[in-house]
């Protein structure tokens, strides 16, 4: 080759503009050296251009700032450790063909080639040997700087997107949830935020509101705020007990807040005051159930209130209002004409007033009236109220013409000056009566009762407690024999004193649906007890409840019966804690119930008796209940073991105790003197064992009592036992 010239058509690159100053030429044959003045002239503008560019690569903060990390797959990426400030571009070019800047000036892993790519590829560029000296290229030395992650701004970073269960939900979901929890409970949960405050003060929430489960606890100021945010939707309102609302402008405040009320209960609120009363009587027209319990403000201008505006009332308990009487009474029962449950107890002026009890007559809608504790009841006003005035009477049947009452509930208790007279007219006129309480009326007998057992055959209460004329033939000739015999639950006869177990043992085979017996300070005996154990037994078997632990299902009473000894209690225990029994079907076929354990469908007794042994019972029952009937029958041996050894010992008498208390202080007195004596007395002591007294407690054991219980006892507590019971 006579003439071989290389020239970078680039314009913008180093090289071109060394070819423009003058070509290079270079023959295979020449030296390098030769033509060193030309490189020396043109090698000061590319010195200077690669120390810029060694500056801009050796800058960790530039770097930082203008380049991003790219992909490994991107072949512009350079791996090497050790970089020039040149050897940056020195990547194979992204098209697939050699770069002609990677073999220009190029000398082993560093290249002195400028950072532009060659614009023609395919022409081959000569290298020179020994250049590196004449141009000087430091080799720079420093580690590949760890890419640094800047994160995105917040318009342009993707948000993760959180999934609220609450807030999905629907309103009536939400309210439905919020409707399980007490009023206190929603105020609780009102402060979490203004969303959470907006739904618990929803109305749907508030249609009821009981303060007398936390009526102590609650300010008056606090009550105040909650009824006025939530008193437009309270239907139902129970302020019982509530005796903080005492102040003029606060009860005003609360009165005003609730004016669409169809029930309210404001017993036992004494700080209420009269004006405030009939300012809430007079805002909610609605109202169907009232409940003034003893109340101070309530007097006959409150009743006559209640009739002009309270129309739809069904409900009136006014129990113990001492500032009204019977004319309130009539007021109501005019007014009212929807009035089904009447509740005036210890209400005054019923003898005086016959117009209470013709009102009473003629409406003949009352289907429960409670006059309890009205001592000026007389027969004539009672009679009138059944009957009504001047009645007429079959002449064959001596029966009253008069239309039935429609009364379901009847209590008359403590009415003292009622009699015979008057009850006996009960009979034929309420063939509807439920329940029927004639308690302390002390002048009844069985003349008056014998009838009404027999007209009313829905009777399932009958309260005859602390009546000493009735007899033993009212129970078994009727109560055992009337049509209500199969459906009577409670029954109450304490202080009966003439009732024994001739009248009370048909009343338990007959009356098989019975769930509460109060029987004290009557003359039964443990025959009763164990016949009750009989009927409960015998109701377990036909009706089999699905329960797989016992339940209760009679209450018994016997407090102050003297007749009835801890051998009737035993026979209720191990009633109670005994398993079913098989028994045959009518096929021939054995029918187990109860269970593997025997305690499937079982019932048992709860009984009340006398309390020197009611831990014992209560403890007995915890254990049937808990389905534990090993446990159980445990303590009734136990039980039965002490009872045992107490009778035992009062039937031994105060002499017996002395003789045992002499010996014990025999026995002690003999181990004193073994202690002191040594040997000697060790030695008395074998020949004491051997003849029947020696050791510590063998005399105690032969001579005192052959009961394993009470020997346990003379071990455990000998001091007791010493100085007797």
């Amino acid at each position: 080759m006579a003439d071989s010239t290389t020239s970078h058509t680039t314009p913008d690159s180093p090289a071109s503009s060394a070819s423009e100053a003058g070509s290079l030429d270079v023959h295979p044959g020449n030296d390098v050296v030769e033509q060193f003045p030309v490189l020396q002239h043109k090698s000061k503008g590319r010195q200077m251009l690669l120390r810029g560019l060694q500056r801009i690569s050796s800058s960790q903060s530039l770097r930082a700032r203008i380049t991003r990390p790219r992909a490994s797959s991107v072949p512009y990426r350079s791996s090497a450790s050790s970089l020039s400030c040149v050897s940056l571009t020195s990547t194979p070019s992204p098209f697939g063909q050699p770069s002609s800047s990677s073999s220009y000036f190029s000398f082993g892993d560093v290249s002195t080639a400028p950072t532009s790519v060659a614009a023609t590829p395919g022409i081959e560029t000569p290298g020179y040997d020994g250049i590196e000296s004449v141009l000087a290229v430091r080799k720079v030395e420093h580690p590949v700087p760890t890419p640094m992650t800047i994160s995105l701004p917040t318009e342009i970073k993707k948000k993760a997107k959180v999934f609220n269960f609450w807030d999905s939900i629907p309103n009536e979901i939400k309210i439905h949830v919020l409707s399980f929890l007490s009023p206190k409970e929603l105020v609780q949960v009102s402060r979490v935020s203004k969303k959470f405050h907006e739904l618990c003060f929803d109305g749907q929430l508030w249609t009821e509101f009981d303060a007398s489960n936390f009526y102590k606890e609650i300010p008056a100021e606090s009550l105040t705020k909650i009824l006025e945010t939530a008193g437009p939707f309270v239907h139902d309102l129970n302020l019982r007990g509530c005796l903080q609302i005492e102040h003029m402008q606060r009860a005003q405040r609360l009165v005003k807040a609730c004016h669409n009320l169809y029930s309210t209960t404001l017993e036992g609120c004494r700080n209420f005051q009269r004006p405030t009363l009939h300012t809430l009587l007079k805002t909610n027209k609605q109202l169907v159930h009232i409940n003034l319990t003893g109340l101070p403000a309530v007097n006959n201008a409150t009743c006559k209130i209640i009739s002009r505006e309270c129309p739809q009332l069904e409900t009136l308990n006014v129990s113990g209002c001492k500032q009204m009487d019977a004319r309130g009474i009539r007021f109501v029962i005019e007014g009212c004409p929807k009035l089904r449950d009447l509740r005036a107890s210890s209400v005054r002026g019923f003898s005086s007033n016959a117009d209470v009890a013709t009102a009473i007559f003629q409406s003949n809608n009352l289907e429960k009236l409670i006059l309890s504790n009205c001592s000026d009841l007389t027969d004539d006003i009672f009679t009138t109220m059944i009957l009504g005035p001047n009645p007429e009477f079959d002449l064959l049947s001596n029966r009253p013409l008069s239309p039935p009452r429609k009364l379901r509930h009847l209590d008359l208790t403590r009415c003292v000056r009622l009699s015979d007279q008057s009850i006996k007219h009960l009979a034929y006129m309420t063939p509807h009566l439920e329940g029927l309480s004639l308690s302390n009326i002390t002048l009844l007998t069985d003349s008056s009762l014998e009838p009404i057992l027999a007209s009313c055959p829905n009777l399932t209460h009958l309260d005859l407690e602390d009546l000493s004329h009735l007899t033993n033939s009212l129970f078994v000739n009727h109560l055992s024999k009337s049509p209500c015999s199969t459906k009577l639950e409670h029954l109450s006869i304490s202080a009966c004193e003439n009732i024994s177990d001739t009248g009370m043992l048909p009343v338990f085979q007959s009356c098989t649906n019975l769930k509460s017996v109060l029987l004290d300070n009557t003359r039964i005996s443990n025959l009763t007890l164990t016949e009750a154990a009989d009927m409960v037994r015998s109701r377990s078997l036909s009706h089999r409840a699905p329960s797989p632990l016992p339940e209760v299902t009679l209450h018994l009473t016997i407090y102050d019966t003297p007749l009835v000894t801890w051998t009737g209690i035993l026979e209720i225990l191990s009633r109670n804690s005994e398993p079913l029994t098989p028994k045959p079907a009518k096929d021939g076929v054995l029918d187990i119930g109860g269970g593997s354990t025997g305690t499937k469908g079982k019932q048992v007794i709860n009984l009340k008796c006398f309390h020197t042994w009611q831990m014992t019972v209560d403890e007995h029952t915890r254990r049937v209940l808990r389905g534990e009937l090993n446990s159980a029958k445990r303590v009734e041996r136990k039980w039965a073991e002490y009872m045992q050894a107490e009778q035992e010992m009062e039937a031994g008498g105060g002499r017996r105790r002395r003789r045992r208390a002499r010996e014990m202080r025999d026995v002690l007195e003999q181990d004193q003197q073994r202690r002191q004596g040594g040997q000697q007395g060790q030695q008395g002591g074998d020949k004491g064992r051997r003849d029947g007294g020696g050791g510590r407690w063998g005399t105690a054991r032969v001579n005192v009592t052959s009961s394993d219980w009470y020997w346990t006892q003379l071990v455990e507590r000998p001091h007791k036992i010493v100085e007797g019971p």
